[in-house]
């Protein structure tokens, strides 16, 4: 076959259409870049950095100053202040999210929040139990419902508590208690959901009106260091929900039993009991304030003890004023909801003077 021969400024055949296009050529058909896109792109970024970078300052500002927060609908700040310790849990997830976005001013923003939960719960961490003490005390939500009161009452007395505070009884549960008690403990007192129970004698014994049903009592327990004003208190319940953080009626018992407290005159006083909130709640504020937390006090931890299968806040407290904790810890579950408390007080010198009234129980 005889091959055509074209003239050398012939136009060339068209060729094969899948054949790839000459680089020329497709650099001619790309689309030319917007700035503007650009420029709202960085914008976006920036923003989403200093948004980051916003939340982790904040964050290290609430736990700092979280007692100067305002009082937020629904009690959102109380509710805040009880889960305070779990914030910890925020700063990784912030800290990734700085990293992806390998934004240099977010991540420098970790420096604060860090800073501030080491400041406020670094000290939370260490043992700080001492040597000594007069007394043991234990306090228990039982739990109204608790199928095993036998088993639960072997592992109050198994902790060599010379004083043992009860709540949650009821009038079907409380003889049961009464009657596992009485052999290590033949002093009590109870009434309500509320119950005392103790190897001195107790005297003074009254039910102390903070609720219509009896929620908590006060006694006076004679030791050998001297009188002990014993309170024993079950704080109503508290909920999270569409109306936020529910405790208006928890607070409002609770500024009545610290009037009762704001009125006792034994200069040694303890308190003990489910105040179903923690003592950082600026609702429980009233009740705490000028007494110590044993466990802030003398325990190593959080000392979380609600729910006791996987505690996340403590809600059961032993409080003091005119006298020392010398050591603060959680008991082994029992058959109820939350985990028992203990502590060790050491009542130091003080007056021996009686009160004169009759014994209880």
């Amino acid at each position: 076959m005889t091959p055509t021969i074209r003239p050398a400024d012939a136009p060339e055949a068209p060729g094969d259409p899948e054949a790839p296009k000459a680089p020329e050529a497709a650099r001619d058909t790309e689309v030319p870049r917007d700035p503007e896109a650009a420029r709202a792109g960085h914008r976006g970024r920036r923003g989403r950095s200093l948004a980051l970078s916003a939340a982790l300052l904040a964050l290290g500002i609430v736990l700092v100053g979280h007692r100067g927060l305002p009082d937020l609908p629904g009690r959102l700040s109380s509710l805040a202040e009880t889960v305070l310790p779990w914030s910890a849990l925020a700063i990784p997830a912030l800290a990734a999210a700085a990293l992806l976005r390998r934004s240099r001013t977010a991540t420098a923003a970790l420096v604060l929040p860090v800073a501030a939960w080491l400041t406020v719960f670094a000290g939370t961490l260490a043992d700080k139990s001492a040597p000594g003490g007069d007394l043991t005390v234990v306090s228990h939500n039982v739990n109204q419902y608790n199928p095993d009161p036998q088993a639960t009452v072997r592992s109050l007395i198994a902790s060599g508590a010379d004083i043992v505070a009860l709540q949650e009884l009821s009038p079907d549960t409380a003889p049961a208690y009464e009657r596992a008690l009485a052999a290590t403990y033949p002093h009590h007192f109870y009434e309500g959901t509320v119950g005392l129970w103790s190897t001195r004698p107790l005297r003074n014994a009254r039910a102390l009106p903070i609720m219509p049903w009896t929620r908590a009592l006060r006694a006076t327990a004679d030791t050998p260091a001297g009188p002990v004003a014993v309170y024993v208190a079950h704080l109503p319940s508290v909920r999270v929900g569409a109306a936020g953080f529910t405790s208006g009626t928890r607070d409002e018992a609770a500024g009545l039993l610290a009037a009762f407290l704001r009125a006792e005159r034994s200069p040694r006083v303890l308190v003990m009991g489910d105040f179903n909130g923690s003592t950082d709640d600026r609702g429980l504020r009233p009740l705490t304030a000028g007494m110590a937390s044993a466990q802030s006090t003398s325990g190593e931890g959080f000392g979380l003890t609600w729910p006791a299968s996987f505690p996340l806040v403590r809600i059961d407290q032993i409080l003091l004023k005119g006298a020392r904790a010398t050591g603060s810890w959680t008991l082994p579950a029992t058959a109820s909801d939350h985990l028992p408390v203990a502590a060790r007080v050491d009542l130091g010198p003080g007056p021996s003077a009686a009160d004169g009234s009759r014994p209880a129980g």
